[in-house]
């Protein structure tokens, strides 16, 4: 997989193919799963839930996921003949136990059966996070995008070489375009003011030629959104935004 800096300062996991991390949450408790989902979208992660071991085997046969959260007491099954089954499905997936249980032989128990890590409750979000973050680099399923690529959605572009591409289909850009397309994708969702891309792309006021922001806004859709689900959204009165296509 790969990775790129979000607008937090994160470094953002990205599968090969550049959609986000998959990631099930195998938990009984409905708030702590959500808070759970809550904490790994906001990493930009696709994330699936199940309640119980066999909702569990279901879900990660379709949903393939790169990472599993797993809680070691579920209602139907034991979490470790979870893991097992989850293991026939999907030999490599990195599995993250969760559990009420501390004592040492426990933890023994979990990793002995195959699992590769174990947070105990209560724990903090940040932690969980970081370690699913090193299992998945562990496993080999993420690794670093360099730095110079920008991804917003299926749109991906490269600072170094000016290469654009949404969906892996190259975009023709001139330099004006892939510089304005290149502030709005550093500001992912951030509603952006005309004064603010005046400034910021053509490094001067232009007085009362603001108009000029919304002609490239239309060269950059013809060529980005055209024929596909828009990305570069107008907001009346404020400015303009790029965001994922839903």
């Amino acid at each position: 997989m790969t990775t790129t800096t979000s607008p937090q300062g994160r470094t953002e996991l990205l599968r090969p193919d550049r959609t986000p991390v998959r990631v099930l949450v195998v938990d009984d408790e409905a708030s702590l799963t959500e808070l759970l989902s809550m904490a790994l979208r906001y990493e930009g992660w696709e994330v699936r839930s199940a309640g119980d071991g066999a909702d569990a085997v279901r879900t990660a046969r379709s949903f393939r996921p790169d990472v599993v959260i797993l809680d070691v007491m579920l209602p139907d099954m034991d979490g470790l003949a979870v893991l097992g089954r989850l293991r026939r499905e999907l030999s490599d997936v990195p599995v993250l136990f969760l559990t009420a249980r501390d004592s040492v032989e426990d933890r023994i128990a979990g990793l002995t059966a195959g699992g590769d890590d174990y947070v105990t409750k209560p724990f903090s979000l940040e932690e969980v996070v970081a370690r699913l973050r090193g299992l998945i680099r562990r496993s080999g399923t993420a690794a670093a995008r360099g730095e110079s690529q920008l991804v917003v959605g299926d749109l991906m572009l490269d600072e170094d070489s000016h290469e654009v591409s949404r969906g892996g289909k190259n975009i023709h850009l001139t330099a004006t375009e892939f510089e304005l397309l290149r502030f709005l994708m550093r500001n992912p969702r951030r509603v952006l003011s005309k004064a603010q891309i005046l400034d910021r792309v053509w490094n001067y006021d232009f007085g009362g030629q603001a108009n000029v922001v919304e002609l490239y806004i239309s060269y950059l859709r013809k060529k980005i959104d055209a024929g596909r689900t828009p990305m570069i959204h107008t907001r009346r009165g404020a400015g303009y935004l790029i965001k994922p296509g839903e």
